[in-house]
């Protein structure tokens, strides 16, 4: 295929993830490296060479083609922080808003239509934090009783000592489950589903702002000397990107003559968000995208993915999908068949980790290749533009709320 790019900006969107975004710096610079190998071309980083408060500068050799690309990772982690809370009470509350969200309004029995992967990731944390309360509770009843039989003369007294212990090992018991948190994550993600769900799907108001601020950067790269703008949402990310993107070319920041735009969503999780209630934005900027020929737009999930709605086009599950819809091309990145069969067994059961594998090396790689895709002589449009959907997708209607204005 001709060489249709010597020069990118690639802007990296990340999911909920409140650590410094210089982890996904090291994960490129190891993954591209051990793709290079496993596929014979070159790929090498070095500091960022653009404005922007992180990224990297790639140079790569495929296909005896040579391309410089500038990346540069949309921080969001700030906001991710501050959105967590500290307090076990606070947590708590946190459940019953946000399970009542999804249930009462008969959202989480949509989801279900579509993948169980991602609902069973989505009730983990809910069902953990209850199980965990219960045995607090119940170790806190132990200890009780304990005092109770070690005190049994003492009457009133003994109930006091003993509320006092039933209190003091369940707070104990609930403080060490949070301490392991950096393995169970069960914090972290109950904390990523209320995020959505505190304001019913619409963005909160410092989400705003960030995004006017990604979309400016974004812009800016529109105006520059390269051949591509490649904009990858990953995870939670991708329908921050489908915002920023729609507003973009509705207010005519999208030169005629200027690079190709191209939006590449990874393990997108958009009906986790366009399936609330208050989520109009969100389905009006979908719709819109979706029928747009400013850009190219490829949607790469993997049934192996449990946290991501694999081969569930965004836009038509959503219930927004209009007459004239080009966008997105979905289609399955292929766990099974893209890595090894040792190498899949390895990872088959980290369920984390495989959600990050679209931005990894595949030591059996087909035709999807994130380093390619991003240090590669190929725009994304022309890279797929022959390539047919998964054929099986889900592309019809499932979410209840489907308005476009609020």
């Amino acid at each position: 295929m001709e060489q249709t790019v010597k020069r990118r900006r690639v802007f990296y969107i990340p999911g909920y993830d409140p650590i410094h975004p210089r982890r996904y710096r090291e994960l490129y610079r190891k993954e591209g490296a051990a793709q290079a190998e496993i596929s014979g071309y070159e790929i090498a980083l070095a500091p960022k060479q653009t404005k922007g408060p992180y990224g990297w500068h790639v140079s790569s050799q495929i296909d005896a083609a040579e391309v410089q690309a500038d990346v540069e990772v949309l921080v969001w982690s700030d906001i991710v922080r501050d959105s967590m809370s500290n307090s076990i009470p606070a947590t708590y509350a946190q459940l019953a808003r946000t399970a009542w969200e999804y249930i009462a309004t008969g959202a989480l029995w949509r989801l279900m239509k579509l993948r169980k992967g991602p609902v069973m990731a989505a009730l983990y944390p809910v069902g953990a934090l209850i199980v965990q309360l219960i045995l607090a509770l119940l170790l806190g009843w132990a200890g009780f009783g304990l005092v109770g039989l070690a005190t049994p003369w003492i009457g009133v007294v003994a109930l006091v000592l003993g509320a006092v212990a039933w209190a003091a090992i369940s707070v104990f018991v609930l403080r060490w489950f949070k301490a392991k948190d950096g393995k169970t994550f069960v914090y972290y993600l109950m904390h990523d589903y209320a995020y959505s769900a505190r304001y019913r799907g619409a963005n909160p108001p410092e989400l705003d702002a960030r995004l006017a601020e990604f979309g400016d950067a974004i812009a800016e790269a529109l105006t520059g000397d390269v051949d591509e703008v490649l904009v990858v949402g990953h995870s939670s990310g991708a329908h921050l990107a489908v915002s920023i993107l729609a507003d973009l070319i509705r207010a005519g920041r999208v030169p005629d003559t200027g690079p190709a735009l191209s939006f590449l969503s990874l393990g997108q999780v958009v009906p986790m968000v366009s399936f609330l209630r208050d989520a109009h934005r969100l389905r009006a900027d979908l719709q819109y995208l979706s029928t747009r020929a400013e850009l190219a737009w490829v949607d790469v999930t993997a049934p192996g993915d449990g946290c991501a709605f694999a081969l569930c086009d965004p836009v038509s599950v959503s219930g927004v999908a209009p007459e004239g819809k080009r966008w997105p091309l979905v289609f399955s990145a292929q766990f099974t068949k893209s890595l090894s069969p040792e190498r899949w067994k390895e990872l088959r059961w980290k369920f984390f980790r495989l959600h990050f594998q679209y931005l990894c090396a595949f030591d059996r790689p087909l035709d999807y290749d994130y380093f390619q895709i991003t240090a590669g002589p190929i725009t994304l449009g022309a890279r797929y533009a022959d390539r047919p959907p998964s054929s099986s997708r889900i592309d019809h209607a499932v979410s209840k709320f489907t308005s476009v204005a609020a």
